[in-house]
């Protein structure tokens, strides 16, 4: 991913089409509206309808959280920074994130739109139940929950100043991510795997632009 010049005001168009330029933008509280649903209703159902141990569903919630802190970091590092030699595949890379760091504060695209959303999060879950069996439908709602953490933060992040200082860390990492080197700093939600893989800023002698 090569961006020319970081633009602070306005927004990349996608496509020609109005529709599908349309399908390409969204707000916060429709993906919560979409997800919320399903994140309470599933443990419920595993509990209730598969008898699935509650403790046994608990730790697989909790695992699913914690194993979207290491999905997000792989996909930002691996796919979304992936560098395509081809026209096509500069095309698709700049359709998935590069728009994101040309145009870093358009608030309409930092979250994924419902369409690719929901159909992403059908193959994860196809994926899960594939690896885990049933306990699957414990997984895949703590797993979504952390996505929307995420893309929650991601959202805080461009858009305001942090409310909490112990979180202005995660602030600085992301914004030195975009302004200054993007090999680094791929966690957003969380710094961990950064950290693990060394790919972590080191906040306090940096300064984000």
């Amino acid at each position: 991913m090569h961006i020319e010049k970081i633009k602070n005001k306005g927004q990349a168009r996608l496509f020609s089409n109005n529709y599908l330029e349309f399908l390409t933008k969204t707000h916060p509280l429709v993906i919560w509206c979409l997800y919320l649903p399903i994140i309470l209703w599933l443990p419920y159902y595993s509990v209730y309808s598969l008898s699935l141990p509650t403790e046994s569903t608990i730790i697989f919630f909790i695992a699913g959280g914690f194993f979207w802190t290491l999905t997000e970091y792989v996909l930002h590092r691996f796919v979304f920074h992936h560098h395509p030699k081809t026209f096509t595949g500069k095309k698709i890379n700049y359709l998935l994130h590069g728009n994101h760091h040309e145009y870093p504060r358009d608030k309409q695209r930092l979250f994924m739109p419902p369409l690719p959303s929901l159909l992403i999060a059908s193959t994860f879950i196809i994926f899960f139940r594939l690896i885990i069996g049933k306990y699957a439908y414990a997984f895949f709602p703590g797993f979504m929950l952390g996505y929307l953490v995420y893309a929650s933060m991601h959202y805080a992040i461009h858009a305001w100043k942090p409310p909490f200082k112990w979180m202005k860390s995660l602030w600085i990492n992301h914004h030195l991510h975009h302004y200054k080197h993007e090999s680094k700093g791929f966690g957003v939600s969380s710094t961990l795997w950064d950290h693990v893989f060394g790919t972590m800023f080191d906040v306090k002698k940096e300064k984000a632009d």
